[in-house]
């Protein structure tokens, strides 16, 4: 059974009068020891579907809703996190779902040590802990901060981002979580420290068997650390399989166009790939396929299946065991995109 099970969800915001579908009807789950990656584009949904699941998103604008968001907490109970009172959904906030967020600096406290802020995730969701301090030193420790004797007490503006990053980790880890929702963890730092932030969160993740939902942009990390992935494009999940399948056969058009994006060491030397156009916002979606217009694809069919493109929302099928995607002509032995 998996660790995290979600069906369905739905996240409309109120704008204007208006109630705007920022993501339609998304499933995903993740097992306990597994790295779930949500891959796609700034502004496809990937942050708000993730900050849904524990009531992180305000209320009013945001209104979410699914058939089920079922979580198994560390006592074996399984739980409707949309259907939780306040008072248990804070219990399962930061104790058995933590998050790392993308920007350290503007997540940590500024006027408050990096000790207390840890200690009081300690405080909330461990209260058993009798020696707090020493606790945080061995957390500081676990997360690779060299003399953690002495970084317990600095503040945040002493330290560099991917020391900070770090902070953010063993502020996770406080609260001994079953899942470890990371959100762009490595987007603030330089290449060498990305790699080392990267690394300790597989370590982890391997080390406590907990699982990890990580949102990404970048698909050699996708490659590198993840079970499974599904790709994300303007409120949907346009293709789902494990990361093997899909960097081998990817099915969707914009897989293959991400894939296409990434630039490869060795190879010759020329113009970088793009996607041309953009993400359309919430009030511009396609009645269709909402990647009709910038896909490859799609401008190489003949007018009346292009007209099903830009009108008949596609339905997510499966292709092979474990691989979906929602595409009206992916896998249809059709001529698709160059890789």
């Amino acid at each position: 059974m998996a660790l995290l099970n979600v069906q369905n969800l739905s996240i409309r915001f109120r704008s204007g009068g208006r109630m705007l579908p920022v993501v339609d009807r998304i499933s995903f789950e993740v097992s306990r020891g597994e790295i779930l990656a949500l891959v796609g584009e700034s502004g496809c949904g990937k942050s708000i579907s993730c900050l849904s699941l524990t009531g992180l998103l305000p209320s009013p604008p945001a209104f979410a809703s699914a058939d089920c968001v079922e979580f198994k907490t560390g006592k074996g109970e399984r739980v409707d996190l949309f259907r939780l009172p306040p008072r248990r959904l804070r219990k399962i906030r930061g104790g058995g779902i933590a998050y790392i967020f993308q920007e350290p600096s503007v997540s940590l406290n500024p006027v408050f040590r990096v000790g207390d802020q840890i200690a009081e995730v300690l405080e909330l969701h461990r209260p058993e802990v009798a020696d707090v301090r020493s606790k945080v030193i061995e957390l500081l420790k676990d997360v690779g901060i060299p003399a953690p004797e002495t970084r317990i007490d600095a503040f945040p503006h002493e330290m560099s981002g991917g020391m900070q990053q770090r902070v953010m980790i063993a502020m996770a880890l406080a609260g001994n979580p079953d899942l470890l929702v990371a959100d762009e963890p490595t987007t603030a730092l330089d290449v060498t420290i990305q790699a080392q932030i990267l690394e300790l969160i597989d370590h982890i993740r391997r080390e406590r068997e907990m699982a990890v939902i990580l949102v990404t942009h970048n698909l050699g990390i996708v490659a590198q650390l993840a079970d499974h992935v599904a790709v994300m494009y303007a409120g949907n999940i346009v293709e789902y399989a494990t990361a093997r399948e899909l960097v081998e056969q990817p099915k969707h058009p914009y897989t293959l166009a991400l894939l296409r994006a990434v630039p490869h060491l060795g190879g010759e030397s020329g113009r970088l790939s793009t996607i041309p156009g953009h993400v359309p916002p919430p009030e511009h979606f396609p009645a269709g396929c909402r990647f009709s217009d910038r896909c490859e694809l799609c401008a190489q069919l003949d007018p009346e299946s292009q007209r099903r493109c830009r009108e008949v929302p596609p339905e997510s099928r499966v292709l092979s065991p474990g691989h979906r995607c929602a595409c009206h002509f992916a896998g249809d032995g059709r001529r698709r995109p160059q890789r």
